[in-house]
């Protein structure tokens, strides 16, 4: 089967560092960067200190930025947040904060068919959205138009 010539392709990308090494990082990017749809496989360790940790009937060692199954070198999920992502993608492709920024917001919404209210600021969207500082770090959250997080 082919696709319709004007159906656009998204895919996901875990850029954490791990799940995808920065050269295909950079590959994804020339390619097709409108179709980048970063995700994040984090669990519930992320932010989590150096340690063992019950993760449902199973014991997972979270150590620096890996999480492994209990005395195994099998990976249990991402630690790394969304803005991990970001950060990280836009450094390694150099593509610059925006089409970084997109690629976590705007392309899942268009993905999703849901542009109409998610993915921007447009008049009569949804008004969730986040603000960061120059580094990309998130230092408040807001949905519906009210602030749900403020960093410290």
């Amino acid at each position: 089967d082919r696709l319709p010539h004007n159906r656009k392709v998204y895919y996901g990308l875990i850029s954490d560092g791990i799940h995808t090494h920065p050269a295909a990082l950079r590959i994804a990017h020339r390619v097709h960067p409108e179709g980048i749809v970063l995700v994040t496989d984090a669990i519930q360790a992320t932010f989590l200190p150096d340690g063992t940790y019950p993760f449902g009937e199973q014991t997972i060692v979270v150590k620096g930025s890996y999480s492994y199954l209990k005395d195994t070198n099998t990976l249990a999920g991402s630690l790394a947040s969304l803005d991990d992502c970001v950060r990280l993608f836009a450094k390694e492709t150099g593509c610059g904060p925006e089409l970084a920024l997109e690629a976590a917001s705007l392309h899942p919404a268009q993905m999703l068919g849901i542009v109409d209210r998610k993915g921007t600021l447009d008049f009569d969207s949804d008004a969730d959205f986040i603000m960061l500082n120059d580094n990309l770090e998130v230092k408040a959250t807001f949905i519906a138009g009210e602030c749900v997080y403020r960093a410290q």
